[in-house]
């Protein structure tokens, strides 16, 4: 999934100098909750199971600026 948001962003033009960025990272804290998604500096949390989520955190929250409920992790 990583290697897909970072292509995803890239295709998208928004991969830039003050843009959005994709990295990997280790556990962060919440391993026992799956994998997970960070948004700085929004502080907001997800979670994800496929390629779909992926694109509603992306169109809603990066590009929309709403929170993606159902995914959100508290």
């Amino acid at each position: 999934m990583h290697k897909y948001a970072k292509q995803r962003i890239n295709e998208m033009g928004l991969h830039a100098p003050g843009e959005y960025r994709i990295n990997k990272a280790s556990c962060m804290g919440r391993c026992g909750e799956g994998p997970v998604i960070a948004i700085y500096p929004d502080n907001v949390w997800y979670t994800y199971v496929d390629r779909e989520d992926i694109d509603e955190i992306i169109d809603e929250h990066l590009l929309n600026g709403r929170e993606v409920e159902r995914l959100k992790l508290p």
